[in-house]
């Protein structure tokens, strides 16, 4: 999409310093921009590249105004303008409401006529499909699924019975929500299934990477909050809850009942246990081992860096002597208060 910086000026709320009338119609770096790009320049360490670009324009911050030869945008947050300016120059496609002659819907299903049920994609009885609603080829809307307006399950998207989708919503391929949870009861040397009964439920403006999956509650629902951005091969298990506007890296597994806060943010590879309570504005970081609770705000790391195999080798070994260690560390330390006191009586 082409955009005259004036307009892009007003419409992202940021000064501009060059010709308005500049036109720019995509993004790039700023080493490989040209005059019709939209560069930004979000660390001080890039100013390098920022004396010679060619881009159209460049948003920054206004100490790095006077380094730029091209026309500037004035931001605090260039990222966070960056990000915006890309959703103007990058709009989503809109939805031409129709159902694909390939798709299978329930006659019960009740879909708006705005919005898209694309090939081969399956809707059961009861479904609810709200304005403006993408439903990508291969999806799977199982029986009393409702999905908010202005969501979009871009393709092979398994929504499993009673899964409920807020609005604007964004899910990935190969995303399954409201599978039945991990649930068994011991009966001698067999497992016995607990049947899941409650539901997914995923707020507004929440986002869904590919091949995900959040669990269905045991009893109570499985809740994703407003604003929850969940990255790619993630698992959520049943009962679990997370608040609004948290954000999960990839390859993170979170078990049953664990409870997670607002605006916190979970590194990559993380691991929780289940049944804690994470309050707001916790931050893990990557390979993390969360077996605790951790209520108090702030940023926890677990995990051992990679070194070279032989010196791995050798603290393992140590560390299985880590007790015995401890013990001894402490004994010496009684003798030497002992001989202290000992001392200190024969000297008075």
């Amino acid at each position: 999409m082409e955009v005259r910086l004036k307009e892009l000026s007003t419409r992202l709320g940021v000064p501009l310093r060059g010709d308005g009338e500049s036109v720019v119609s995509r993004v790039a770096q700023l080493a490989n921009a040209d005059s019709r790009s939209l560069s930004f320049l979000g660390d001080s360490k890039y100013r390098d590249h920022l004396v010679h670009t060619r881009a159209g324009a460049v948003i920054l911050k206004e100490a790095d105004a006077d380094l730029a030869k091209v026309a500037v945008l004035i931001s605090e947050n260039p990222y966070l303008t960056y990000a915006r300016a890309a959703c103007i120059l990058y709009p989503a496609p809109s939805v031409v409401g129709g159902v694909h002659p390939s798709a299978v819907v329930d006659p019960s299903a009740q879909i708006d006529a705005s919005a898209w049920i694309g090939p081969t994609a399956v809707v059961e009885a009861g479904a609810v499909v709200g304005a403006r609603v993408f439903v990508g080829p291969g999806c799977i809307l199982g029986e009393g699924v409702s999905v908010g307006d202005d969501s979009r399950l871009v393709a092979r998207v398994t929504l499993c019975t009673g899964t409920q989708v807020g609005k604007r919503a964004l899910i990935h391929p190969g995303a399954v929500i409201g599978r039945e949870g991990f649930g068994f009861a011991r009966d001698g040397s067999r497992w016995v299934r607990i049947p899941q009964i409650g539901r997914a439920v995923l707020g507004d403006d929440v986002e869904i990477g590919a091949n995900t999956s959040v669990d269905r509650g045991a009893i109570e629902n499985t809740v994703i909050g407003n604003g929850v951005k969940l990255d790619n091969h993630i698992q959520i298990g049943h009962n679990v809850v997370v608040g609004e506007n948290t954000a999960v890296a990839a390859n993170t597994g979170i078990s049953g009942s664990t409870r997670i806060g607002r605006n916190c943010t979970i590194a990559g590879a993380v691991g929780m246990a289940g049944h804690l309570e994470i309050g707001d504005d916790v931050h893990f970081a990557g390979m993390a081992m969360v077996t605790r609770s951790f209520t108090q705000p702030g940023s926890y790391s677990s995990g051992i860096p990679a070194m070279p195999s032989g010196d791995w080798r050798r603290n393992v070994a140590r560390f299985r002597h880590l007790d015995k260690l401890v013990r001894r560390v402490k004994q010496l330390e009684a003798a030497i208060e002992k001989m202290s006191e000992k001392k200190g009586r024969s000297e008075s």
